[in-house]
């Protein structure tokens, strides 16, 4: 029966090293309840499938559901993502790789999520949950026990801020991130570098502290602004809300570093 589970993705990427550790498999899921006006992925926001010029050519199979190039996403069972999982399982065992369930939000889709991760559990393939942690507690505590490590974004710590530039408070992000810590979940920090918004000196001021109070944090990975969202705009017919921003500098990146050096923890630059 768990096989049969289906929700909505809009990729299945083989061979990703940013997503967690070793070589993984990132599932993606469509729907997603922020608007980050950055957003990188903005063809996941909607869950359901929706036009988008050429989506055909960079999915990996996974677009409309009579496979339209020009349609992104498509309702796929477990059973259909597993056969594309288990295809490099080698690789996994090789390099401490496993799959990884992104977005959009994956939380969006609870019960597909946790089938999944069931279906991974089963197979004892390694699973890496990336959350905006934005979420109901009951749908990440169904799921605590099942996943490896979750990479848990933090974006911005003035919650005017946050509601202006995600769409959503922060409130239930904080605490839900707190509950996984006080569970003894494995969680790895990305705080998304986005010029003039989230890389100013008043958030990180306030990140550092925030991220010092928590007990158990593993890494903190400091993820510089990707502009591979700016194109998808015009293909889905879309106002880009930032417009086109730099990626920092190196010079940049590293001053911004050097602030979470007093961390008890690891961090780098990059997922």
């Amino acid at each position: 029966m768990i096989m049969e589970v289906a929700g909505v993705i809009f990729d299945v990427k083989r061979f990703a090293v940013h997503d967690g550790p070793g070589i993984r498999t990132t599932v993606f899921f469509k729907g997603c309840p922020l608007r980050c006006r950055w957003c990188h992925n903005p063809e996941s926001q909607r869950l359901r499938p929706e036009p988008m010029a050429g989506a055909g050519r960079r999915y990996c199979g996974f677009v409309g559901a009579e496979g339209d190039p020009n349609v992104v996403g498509r309702s796929v069972t477990v059973e259909a993502v597993m056969r594309e999982v288990e295809k490099d399982v080698v690789f996994y065992d090789e390099s401490g790789g496993g799959v990884t369930f992104s977005g959009g939000e994956p939380l969006q889709q609870p019960h597909f999520l946790r089938a999944l991760l069931e279906a991974c559990r089963e197979r004892a393939i390694h699973t890496v949950v990336d959350t905006s942690g934005f979420a109901p507690w009951p749908h990440l505590a169904a799921i605590v026990e099942l996943v490896d490590l979750f990479l848990f974004d933090l974006k911005l710590m003035d919650e005017v801020a946050h509601r202006e530039y995600t769409g959503v408070s922060n409130q239930l992000i904080q605490e839900n991130l707190r509950r996984l810590l006080d569970r003894g979940a494995r969680v790895v920090l990305r705080v998304p570098l986005i010029p003039g918004i989230t890389d100013t000196e008043a958030n990180l001021a306030q990140l550092t502290p925030f991220i010092a109070g928590l007990p158990g944090v593993e890494a903190v990975h400091l993820l510089p602004y990707n502009p591979i969202g700016e194109d998808k705009y015009e293909r889905l017919r879309k106002t880009n809300p930032l417009g086109r921003l730099q990626t920092q500098p190196d010079d940049a990146l590293a001053a911004i570093s050097a602030r979470f050096s007093s961390l008890p923890t690891d961090v780098k630059i990059g997922g």
